[in-house]
């Protein structure tokens, strides 16, 4: 099973194409702080057969840090017999190029039960389980990628806030070309394809929820903002690889204090 690059469908490349050129806003964002009325900012919207969220584009070597903090959401229901999937991550490149730098968490159904567990992934390289990071339903997560210059390596960190338990590993990936940043949750793929997706309810993202400061955040271009505040910000809707009409998931608007967001479970797909 791995993540990947996201598959858009025709009105998804249409949307891509639309995109204005980038700008960020750096902004002040603190626990207890009034949220303000967000500027009048352009987002745009597409849609995906395996990723929901949101991932903002840019020019190739400009992206060079993102972080994202969410709640693992808990299976809803009793699991079939049939395995299902659902991952919530964040990270580097995939919206318009061929790898992904990201590190995230999973909320499947398998063997008849759900399952909860971490990972990290520098496709196209297969994902990696961190098996000493411990997840369970409803921990705030707090994670990020950054990119050396010095190195060339990418970095990702992930840490159950709720636990005190952390990891980071570093690697090299060669063809990435540091051009997009995602807050994602996805229907994960294998060799036979997009896997069905789990129901998951509503997954939460950001500050608003987790009560972590300042994620939901990128760099570009040297300078970090919140995810909200970049221009050509995309909400990327999940529908079926059958047909555009039916979700698969939704995502909601950013929250007024452009930090936050919400993807909310439709049906399994495919």
């Amino acid at each position: 099973m791995s993540r990947t690059t996201a598959v858009w469908t025709a009105v998804g490349v249409f949307a891509l194409l639309a995109f204005p050129a980038l700008s960020i806003v750096p902004l002040a964002h603190s626990a207890g702080a009034s949220p303000a009325a967000p500027p009048a900012i352009f987002h745009s919207s597409t849609t995906s057969t395996n990723w929901a969220g949101y991932a903002v584009s840019t020019t190739s070597g400009q992206v060079s840090f993102v972080n994202g903090s969410w709640t693992v959401p808990s299976i809803v229901g009793k699991c079939p017999k049939t395995a299902l999937y659902s991952s919530f991550w964040i990270g580097i490149d995939g919206y318009t190029s061929s790898t992904v730098e990201q590190t995230g968490t999973d909320s499947d159904c398998q063997r008849g039960a759900p399952t909860y567990y971490a990972w990290y992934e520098f496709y196209p390289a297969g994902s990696v389980v961190i098996k000493t990071v411990s997840i369970s339903a409803g921990d705030t997560i707090l994670a990020s990628v950054a990119y050396s210059p010095t190195t060339s390596k990418f970095t990702v960190t992930l840490t159950d806030v709720s636990t005190g338990k952390s990891f980071s590993t570093s690697g090299a990936v060669k063809s990435a070309v540091r051009s997009s940043a995602e807050w994602i949750a996805e229907a994960p793929s294998s060799i036979r394809g997009v896997l069905p997706l789990a129901n998951f309810g509503t997954v939460d993202f950001g500050y608003d929820y987790t009560g972590l400061a300042g994620t939901g955040a990128a760099t570009v271009g040297g300078t970090t903002g919140l995810m909200g505040s970049f221009v050509g910000l995309a909400s990327i809707d999940m529908v079926s690889q059958r047909s555009s009409s039916t979700v698969k998931a939704s995502t909601s608007a950013v929250s007024t204090d452009l930090s936050s967001f919400t993807v909310t479970w439709k049906s399994r797909g495919p």
